[in-house]
């Protein structure tokens, strides 16, 4: 359990900077525009990077592909979580109006519409995060590379 608080402590940093983006936006109620929520994948692709990197300092010579990927996956994992449910308790408890501004044609013709827009957001962000753990172990990997090594 040790190994996973620095990705743990990120997830829940990380999902906090989402719930005060979205709540920000709704003050100026550019929520119901899902164009907005594309900042989302900065937000989150910042606290993976930032947690893989101070993993990788903390570890020094014992950081590893496995390591990095596995603390990467678990922070976009936490922070989706805590976001999707502060997104379906905001949407069936706060403002109960805000799925059918969302997406007033969707809501109509589905029965089962907030069931679909909880599972699209958490899907989004697994999605986001298996993308961006991936993009970033490219940059924190050690190199494989002999002829890197002996330049080092």
């Amino acid at each position: 359990m040790k190994q996973f608080a620095i990705p743990i402590r990120f997830g829940i940093a990380t999902s906090g900077a989402l719930i005060t983006y979205f709540l920000v936006l709704s003050l100026f109620n550019l929520h119901i525009n899902v164009f907005y929520s594309l900042f989302n994948t900065i937000i989150t692709g910042f606290g993976i990077y930032e947690a893989i990197k101070f993993l990788r300092l903390k570890e020094k010579e014992s950081f590893n592909y496995g390591k990095g990927f596995i603390a990467g996956m678990v922070t976009g994992t936490i922070a989706t979580l805590l976001f999707t449910i502060f997104f379906a308790f905001y949407a069936t408890e706060l403002n109960t109006e805000f799925l059918n501004e969302l997406s007033s044609a969707w809501a109509k013709d589905y029965n089962n519409f907030q069931a679909i827009v909880f599972f699209t957001v958490a899907i989004m962000g697994f999605t986001t995060s298996l993308v961006l753990t991936l993009s970033f172990m490219q940059l924190f990997k050690l190199s494989n590379n002999p002829r890197k090594q002996e330049l080092s």
